[in-house]
């Protein structure tokens, strides 16, 4: 049975971020709390002819093009069951994309363009297009001939970015497709419901869409506005699941950048684009990505009733079995200007490590994820810190609060140092470098880790309720 991924993206063009990054980011949500990932290098190729892929998913197969650029990837440990899922990296040339999240058409749409059983999955999707794209708009296109040529067999959104675009690519019939351009100076926030809203096709500057939609439309007589072609009400659905499940999400994002503007969590249509008053950081999306309706009544840590705590799907969530920030700088030489912030175990309690994706290999705690339990394993080591922090989330927040901001420090801090210790090299030299900076970064987080997780387990065993006191003596 295919589980498809309920993430949370958001989207941040290179004039609304503080620094002049471009950056596009997303939470990896599974139907099950325990989906083990690795982080591994995907090795460039050169000439190598006849290689093919085949989904584990369905029957989709095909033959992949001789050259192809190394990439980063995340997939699952477990891919013979549930699919390969590479989903997110920075290739050579800094073009990021992330791709597993589960957008869903209706069915008056679905009923004349019905999704392939056998097409291109999310399982399969980032193997075949980021190690042979070369910018954002490139990957839309490639992406785009893809799914002309192979139909999809679910609907997904899909996000590309290099130093100077950011795209959002929403497929949600088995051809039909619409990408827009983020603007420079804004952001976009997505939630598992389709998110475009008008289209210009007078301006293929900031849109691409499939060939033949409009005349899809027209023919099936699918646009229910009088005026305008606004994609999600074509093509969107407007359900319970969304006001409860999806929207909420938004509403909360888009309250964390625009608290001055007043929406309903369950407003249908929540605009897809906005502008803030202030440039956005790297640590208001972490914020975000690990939130769960903080300061409103909603948050199932907080003081509201039951019912209202229990009322819409937090952003972060147990199941988040990855978060990842893939940013894009325009301010150092190219060779370092793709970074990789990555999470493991969940953004909620633990820290997005940066990687210069200009590199050879990655841990073995991140690139040899065993699918039992076993603390030398990033992912299981992270995922254990969490449950620790949650399971006495009024004690314990706190410190790990601290623990977040300390590292997030340290972290600027030390990309930076790593550029200034970069200056020189070049070519293999430079890779290695970048190579051995990223492992020593990875173990300076887990000492910090290991440092919390032994106070926080020495708290544990004195706030046990086994306990009896009657006389000091006794």
């Amino acid at each position: 049975m295919k589980e498809y991924s309920a993430c949370t993206t958001i989207l941040v063009g290179k004039n609304a971020s503080i620094d002049g990054s471009t950056m596009i980011a997303r939470n990896d949500d599974t139907f099950r709390p325990i989906t083990p990932q690795k982080f591994i290098i995907e090795p460039a190729r050169n000439g190598e002819k006849g290689k093919k892929i085949k989904s584990w998913l369905n029957k989709f197969e095909m033959e992949l093009p001789e050259d192809a650029q190394r990439v980063p990837a995340v997939p699952n440990v477990d891919y013979k069951h549930r699919g390969y899922y590479d989903e997110s990296g920075i290739n050579e040339e800094n073009v990021a994309m992330s791709c597993t999240e589960s957008t869903y058409g209706n069915e008056r749409t679905l009923a004349f363009d019905p999704l392939v059983v056998d097409g291109l999955d999310e399982d399969c999707m980032q193997t075949v297009v980021l190690p042979y794209i070369h910018s954002a708009r490139d990957g839309v296109r490639y992406l785009g001939e893809l799914i002309k040529k192979f139909g999809s067999p679910a609907g997904n959104s899909v996000l590309f970015s290099d130093k100077d675009e950011v795209w959002y690519m929403e497929i949600v019939t088995g051809h039909h497709w619409v990408a827009q351009r983020i603007p420079d100076d804004c952001y976009a926030i997505a939630a598992n419901r389709v998110s475009i809203e008008q289209v210009d096709f007078n301006d293929p500057d900031n849109f691409m869409w499939s060939e033949g939609i409009q005349e899809f439309v027209a023919e099936h007589k699918l646009n229910p506005d009088k005026e305008g072609w606004n994609f999600r009400h074509i093509f969107g659905t407007y359900t319970e699941q969304d006001r409860h499940y999806n929207t909420s999400r938004v509403w909360y994002g888009q309250k964390y950048f625009n608290p001055e503007i007043e929406q309903d969590p369950e407003d249908p249509d929540l605009p897809f684009i906005r502008k803030t008053s202030k440039l956005i950081s790297r640590e208001d999306i972490e914020y975000i990505l690990g939130s769960h309706y903080q300061d409103t009544p909603f948050d199932p840590f907080g003081k509201g009733t039951e019912e209202e705590k229990h009322r819409y799907r937090p952003i972060g969530l147990n199941r988040t079995q990855n978060a990842h920030i893939l940013q894009i700088r325009s301010d150092v030489p190219e060779e370092m200007a793709g970074i990789m912030w990555l999470c493991i175990g969940g953004p909620t309690f633990t820290p997005f490590i940066p990687f210069f994706t200009n590199m050879n290999d990655t841990d073995p705690s991140f690139n040899n994820t065993s699918m039992e339990y076993n603390l030398n394993d990033a992912w299981w080591y992270y995922k254990s810190f969490a449950a620790l922090v949650e399971s006495h989330y009024p004690q314990f927040v706190q410190l790990d609060i601290k623990y977040l901001e300390e590292l997030n420090r340290y972290f600027r801090g030390r990309v930076e140092e790593i550029i200034a210790g970069a200056a020189g090299k070049r070519g293999e030299e430079l890779t290695a470098y970048l190579t051995s900076e990223n492992q020593k970064t990875v173990a300076h987080t887990k000492a910090d880790t290991e440092k919390l997780w032994g106070e926080m387990f020495t708290k544990s065993i004195e706030m046990s309720k086994l306990t009896f006191n009657m006389d000091a003596n006794l």
